[in-house]
C-alpha cells in the first residue's frame, strides 16, 4: 500500500461540500421500514443508505437479519430515492449476492476484520471490483490486524477502499459502548492520508443522546464522514435500539455539527493540536477510571484493617511503594520529585478513605 492517494478518489466523485454521510437503520426489518427510512433520508445530507441484512450476533437467539430477501427491498430503495445501498458483508456468499443485487458499498464488520481468512475470502471474490469496499476496525484494539486486513483488499486490486472507526471492545465499563481509542485511527490516517476514514459514532457511543458529541470530536480530527444508525422510531428497533435516531435527530445532528476545514498552516496545527489533546483527555479518563478502581480496593483494605483492628498506616509497606514506584518512574523518564507528589497525593486519599471506615 506504498500509495493511497488512488483510494481516495471515489470520494471525490461525490463532489460534497460536507462531509460524507451514511445512514440507515441498524437493520432490515420489512419493505416498508426500509423504504419509509430511505425517503425520509433522501432530501437530507445523505449520499448513501445503510441496513443490515445479515446481523453477526454476540450469542445466540438474537435477531440475526432477514437475510437475502432484504437486498430486494434495498434494491427498491435506490431506485425509488437515487441513494446509493450499502450492506455488512462476512463472507463470499455474502459478497456474491451482493454484487448479484447491484449493491454499492460493501462492508466489512469488526468481527470479520478479526479474522484474517475471512478477510481474504472476501478479497478473493471482490477481485477488481469497482465497488467501494470499507473496512471496520476489529473488535480490539490491533492497528496491524486492521492494516493487514486492508492490505489484503488493496492486493487484490481493489481500488475505492475506506476504513470505519467504530471504536473497541472492553470489558471494563466506561461512558463508551466500544472506546474510541482515537490515537489507533489517527495513527491509520498518518500512516495513509488519503484514505478516506469514517466514523461510526452510534457503535463507538451505543446511545443516542452521545451521537453529536462522538460525531464532533471526529469531524475535529478531520474525518471523512460519518455511518448513523437511523430509524423512524427507534425504541421499537429489532436491533441496537439504544443508538439509532430518527431522522428527523440526525438532520438536526447535521445542523449542529461544525465542520472546519483545513486550509493553511495554522489550520493543520489547530488539527494536530486538537487530536493530540483527544489523546490526553481519553488518558485523563482512563487515570481517573484506575484512580477510581485503587480507592474501591483501599475501601476494601480498610475493611479488612477494622475487622483485624490494625492500623491505617503501615510505614514499611508505604515506604517499599514509593522506592518502587521512585525506580520504575526514573526508568521511564519521570522525575523523583513528580512521583513524589503524585503517589504522596494518592496514598493520602487512600488513608483518608481507610479512615472513614475504620471510624465509621
Amino acid at each position: 500500500m506504498e500509495n493511497s492517494k488512488s483510494m481516495r478518489n471515489w470520494l471525490d466523485d461525490f463532489q460534497l461540500s460536507h462531509p460524507l454521510v451514511i445512514a440507515g437503520p441498524c437493520s432490515a426489518e420489512t419493505e416498508e421500514q426500509v423504504l419509509e427510512i430511505a425517503h425520509e433520508l433522501k432530501n437530507s445530507d445523505v449520499s448513501i443508505f445503510r441496513a443490515g441484512i445479515w446481523k453477526p450476533r454476540t450469542r445466540p437467539g438474537g435477531f440475526e437479519g432477514v437475510g437475502a430477501i432484504g437486498l430486494k427491498w434495498l434494491q427498491k430503495a435506490k431506485k425509488e430515492t437515487n441513494l446509493l445501498m450499502a450492506v455488512e458483508v462476512a463472507n463470499a456468499q455474502h459478497v456474491k449476492l451482493a454484487l448479484e443485487h447491484d449493491i454499492d458499498v460493501l462492508w466489512i464488520g469488526a468481527r470479520t476484520t478479526v479474522n484474517p481468512f475471512a478477510v481474504q475470502e472476501i478479497a478473493d471474490v471482490l477481485q477488481n471490483t469497482d465497488k467501494i469496499v470499507l473496512l471496520k476496525n476489529p473488535v480490539n484494539p490491533d492497528l496491524s490486524l486492521w492494516l493487514g486486513g486492508l492490505e489484503r483488499l488493496h492486493n487484490a486490486g481493489i481500488k475505492k477502499l475506506g476504513v470505519i472507526h467504530r471504536g473497541f471492545s472492553t470489558y471494563e465499563k466506561t461512558k463508551y459502548r466500544n472506546i474510541p481509542e482515537w490515537q489507533l485511527a489517527i495513527e491509520l490516517k498518518r500512516k495513509f492520508p488519503d484514505l478516506p476514514l469514517i466514523c461510526d459514532p452510534s457503535h463507538i457511543s451505543g446511545k443516542r443522546d452521545m451521537i453529536l458529541e462522538v460525531s464532533q470530536q471526529a469531524l475535529d480530527l478531520n474525518y471523512d464522514g460519518l455511518m448513523i444508525e437511523t430509524h423512524c422510531n427507534p425504541d421499537q428497533a429489532w436491533s441496537d435500539a439504544a443508538q439509532q435516531v430518527t431522522p428527523s435527530a440526525l438532520k438536526q445532528i447535521f445542523i449542529d455539527l461544525k465542520v472546519r476545514k483545513q486550509s493553511d498552516e495554522a489550520d493543520e496545527y489547530n488539527s494536530k493540536l486538537s487530536g493530540l489533546r483527544t489523546q490526553i483527555d481519553e488518558l485523563d479518563s482512563k487515570l481517573m477510571d484506575v484512580l477510581v478502581k485503587r480507592m474501591k480496593i483501599a475501601d476494601q483494605i480498610g475493611l479488612l484493617k477494622k475487622e483485624k483492628n490494625v492500623a491505617v498506616l503501615q510505614s514499611n509497606r508505604w515506604h517499599q511503594i514509593l522506592e518502587k514506584m521512585i525506580e520504575e518512574g526514573s526508568q521511564k523518564g519521570l522525575s523523583e520529585e513528580f512521583i513524589l507528589k503524585l503517589f504522596k497525593a494518592i496514598h493520602q486519599e487512600s488513608i483518608v478513605h481507610q479512615e472513614r471506615i475504620i471510624n465509621k
